[in-house]
């Protein structure tokens, strides 16, 4: 049930929101004087109203309203005004015994302005409530904003969790809470189901929804950067045999379909999402958690809740499929146009769904970067309107089919910078069994396999600067480097795959010049990190190793004697060791060939 059914009119979510002078917060008030009890006569003691009153599950308390001081307010009617045995005045804000008022949300529309607060008279900074964090935002077809809301708004919560669709995928995705220390994989799909108003007319309308956009999002599990992996919906792969729940609680095996399209994997033959996620997992080699779904109004929608879309095109398009019709430079665009957008593949590029992709990788960037902007999250208005678009929008598996459920993980997505969010595109090849090229496409292995390894060991696509233990990387890091053939180093296996110290050795020699490495086989007992250890003087030595490797300065083990004559420094290979030229820590090294976007960078679509 929803504001507007509780007697109190039509209001719009986005007028809840008022701004309390004493905190310079917005905080989301949803007062019903009608079922409230009388205030009281006296300003007792702070949360005396509250401890006596029902609880309220999200978190605040029925009846009257604890302000940030401690006190608490009387109710508002619908205008905002306080009734008059309250000693407030008409239209105004009147105060009480426990300070200023926060105004009603309908004297803000009628120009009524608070004074300032005391701390702001003094010069002083506005005391931030830890109700800001009220809203948190996520990213859907990686802007997939949530809503997590703290205190005092039931009744909308429970608008907001009926707004989100759920689907049951059984083993397929992950039920437990996002632990600490451990990275997200969430597969984003967008369908071509053409259901919505305005949809009928976008080619196959009966369409029942295939895996049309996807996108593997790996958050890793220090929250200091994520990975965007893009999957062609025309890759030829093998679609692995899936349960799926049917409408009357039984469970239905689907057979499997080898070297078909990727896109098939869901709608196809009955399959739902989680035949999507088993087929993602059997390709990539990551468990996949969750998944959120959005069909061709989730761009709409969110592009118009945010108040447009910053993109830019290289030249002029005019595209009679999709509709887009842009001059070269700058636009924003929201709604139809947003759509026609990342619709078009005949404008950009090759005129492939691998071009397309490319586009679709710029607006969500772009859309994640305005959900991230000052102006979207300063504003109540585009708040309540993002919080309705999306979880309108979204269908989830229901391990996070609430909002309490998205507002845990929403924290855990915020964590990361968009400048440490990177997109690319599973390396494909034209399909050699199609006469017509840009058809359909099958994997580049050697290309793709790096990629899957770096997902696997949470390997990172950026430079993301990480807190070490002990040394610093200043100290440690930085300063002089030895020549590759001054480099002297036994290489050891301590838990690394077999043959992994000959590997290693092949790759000092032959790829980075240095003659001097030596294989000296099994370490004496297994180690979860690699390590290398090195004397005093041998610093310049490590440093090289350091920046080949990607080695952190926790990964580097400094002795008390200086080395004597041909001494070498101990390279370990541990269990986190993913192989020769896959770094440690720090962004992985992609080929020239992969293509790479990274989400804080404005690029134009050409």
């Amino acid at each position: 049930m929803d504001a507007q059914n509780r007697g109190r009119g039509e209001i719009d979510p986005a007028d809840q929101w008022v701004l309390n002078p004493e905190t310079g917060n917005y905080e989301l008030r949803l007062d019903n004087p009608a079922t409230q009890p009388p205030p009281p006569r006296s300003g007792g003691a702070p949360g005396r109203e509250a401890a006596a009153g029902p609880a309220n599950p999200v978190g605040g308390r029925s009846g009257h309203r604890q302000g940030a001081s401690g006190r608490t307010d009387a109710p508002t009617d619908r205008t905002g005004r306080r009734p008059a045995q309250d000693g407030g005045r008409p239209g105004g804000h009147g105060t009480s015994a426990g300070g200023p008022d926060v105004p009603g949300q309908r004297s803000r529309r009628k120009g009524a302005k608070a004074g300032p607060p005391p701390s702001r008279r003094k010069g002083k900074s506005p005391k931030k409530s830890g109700k800001k964090k009220a809203l948190l935002w996520t990213s859907g077809v990686l802007g997939f904003l949530v809503l997590a809301t703290s205190g005092g708004a039931y009744a909308y919560y429970q608008h907001l969790n009926g707004n989100i669709s759920t689907v049951d995928v059984g083993g397929a995705g992950s039920q437990s809470s996002f632990d600490a220390g451990k990275p997200i994989n969430i597969l984003l799909m967008g369908t071509d189901k053409r259901t919505g108003k305005g949809n009928e007319g976008y080619g196959d309308k009966g369409s029942v929804g295939h895996a049309d956009t996807n996108i593997l999002l790996h958050v890793s599990a220090d929250r200091t950067n994520a990975t965007a992996l893009s999957i062609p919906r025309d890759l030829i792969t093998d679609i692995p045999d899936c349960e799926t729940k049917e409408a009357n609680g039984q469970t239905k095996v689907i057979p499997g379909t080898p070297d078909t399209r990727f896109n098939t994997s869901l709608g196809q033959d009955g399959r739902d999402p989680g035949c999507a996620m088993r087929t993602v997992q059997e390709l990539t080699g990551v468990k996949v958690d969750h998944f959120m779904m959005a069909d061709f109004n989730a761009v709409k929608t969110l592009s118009t809740a945010v108040g447009g879309v910053p993109i830019c095109v290289a030249h002029a398009v005019d595209d009679p499929d999709s509709h887009l019709k842009l001059s070269a430079g700058e636009h924003t665009i929201e709604g139809e146009q947003a759509l026609a957008f990342v619709r078009t593949r005949h404008s950009f590029g090759t005129g492939s769904d691998l071009s397309r992709i490319q586009v679709q990788q710029q607006f969500l960037s772009a859309l994640l970067r305005q959900l991230k902007s000052k102006d979207t999250l300063s504003s109540p208005t585009k708040l309540a309107s993002l919080a309705e678009a999306a979880t309108k929008a979204l269908t989830v598996d229901t391990g996070i089919g609430s909002i309490k459920k998205l507002g845990d993980l929403a924290q855990e997505l915020a964590k990361v910078n968009p400048k440490n969010i990177t997109f690319t595109t599973l390396p494909v090849v034209d399909n050699p069994a199609e006469k017509v090229v840009h058809v359909t496409v099958v994997l580049n292995q050697p290309l793709a396999q790096p990629i899957f390894e770096d997902l696997q060991k949470d390997t990172s696509l950026t430079e993301v600067k990480k807190k070490t233990a002990g040394a610093s990387d200043d100290d440690v890091l930085k300063g002089s480097k030895a020549a590759a053939d001054d480099v002297r180093v036994d290489i050891y296996n301590g838990g690394a795959p077999d043959g992994s110290a000959q590997s290693a050795l092949t790759w000092f020699q032959n790829d980075k010049q240095a003659p001097k490495t030596t294989n000296k086989g099994d370490a004496d007992a297994e180690t979860a990190k690699t390590t290398l250890e090195y004397a005093p003087n041998q610093a310049d030595q490590a440093r090289t190793v350091a920046a080949w490797m990607g080695l952190s300065a926790s990964a580097l083990k400094k002795g008390t004697k200086d080395a004597v004559g041909l001494q070498a420094m101990k390279l370990t290979l541990g269990k986190d060791y993913a192989g020769a030229g896959v770094p440690l820590s720090g962004p992985a090294k992609l080929p020239s060939t992969v293509q790479k976007v990274e989400a804080d960078k404005q690029v134009c679509a050409k």
